[in-house]
């Protein structure tokens, strides 16, 4: 199943993705949606309309949630190409809902910072409360995955070991179009799914999620025995290596640049940045 946050006149409403076209849910976003006991079932089971995707306006697939966890340097590729150690434990940082626009929303370049750079990421949606949860329970909390684009000031990153102030700029990081159930991925609960980020047409990364270090069910394990994880909560699993940064010498965002961000099975992100 695929679901979707989508913009009306009327407001941001929770819809089901068919083949056909998009049905309007009883919730105003995927997140209070995921709040609900019988998301799923409530979902799957609605009738109504069929509008026409195309013509959809989409919003971030959670619009608040009330948590951005964020992974660094989970990619054995990036790891290496950025001259580290694999990691004995997850690096986690974090971002603020502000930060979030939708699938095809501008990305808005601070003033404040000429280093601006992508990072495409698999995303993980929470859909039930847990703490300190086994395999298992972890397993069960994942309600699906979405696309984010985890767009980064490096300047501002860098200004101190902590890695929050450089993260999380308002109107910068997409998240969507879709969150799409683990039943519909290859791999389940651990997908296996090709991620590509394009900028301007070019491909700047390529990798397989299969490469994480950490995967969505050990993230969901590790961050809820520091926290409660609650249903519409988000954790970005990371990025491959193909960053601007990296590179030699290093290649940032401007004005006009178009950022494709696409994984197999759930959806392309295309966000064009413009000056805040």
């Amino acid at each position: 199943m695929k679901l979707a946050t989508i913009r009306t006149d009327e407001g941001t409403r929770a819809a089901r993705i068919d083949s056909g076209g998009y049905v309007i849910l009883d919730a105003p976003d995927v997140g209070a949606l995921l709040a609900r006991q019988d998301w799923s079932d409530a979902a799957a089971s609605a009738a109504g309309e069929t509008r026409a995707v195309d013509k959809a306006a989409f919003a971030p697939v959670v619009p608040g949630p009330g948590k951005i966890l964020c992974v660094g340097l989970n990619y054995r590729n990036h790891i290496l190409e950025m001259g580290r150690d694999l990691p004995e434990y997850p690096t986690l940082f974090a971002k603020f809902a502000e930060a979030l626009i939708g699938a095809r929303d501008d990305i808005l370049l601070a003033p404040e910072s000429p280093a601006v750079d992508w990072e495409a990421e698999l995303a993980v949606v929470i859909g039930r409360t847990v703490r300190r949860a086994s395999e298992e329970e972890a397993a069960g909390a994942i309600a699906g995955f979405t696309v984010m684009n985890d767009v980064t000031m490096r300047d501002w990153q860098y200004r101190s070991a902590q890695w929050l102030q450089g993260k999380t700029f308002e109107g910068t990081t997409p998240l969507g179009p879709v969150l799409v159930t683990p039943d519909e991925l290859t791999g389940g609960v651990r997908p296996a799914l090709s991620l590509t980020c394009r900028v301007d047409g070019e491909v700047v990364q390529r990798a397989d999620t299969s490469d994480l270090v950490f995967d969505p069910v050990d993230l969901v394990r590790y961050a809820s025995t520091i926290v409660t994880l609650r249903p519409g909560d988000v954790i970005a699993t990371g990025t491959p290596g193909g960053v601007g940064h990296a590179r030699k010498p290093p290649r940032y965002l401007s004005a006009g640049v178009t950022v494709t961000t696409e994984i197999e099975g759930i959806g392309r992100l295309e966000n064009t940045a413009s000056a805040a």
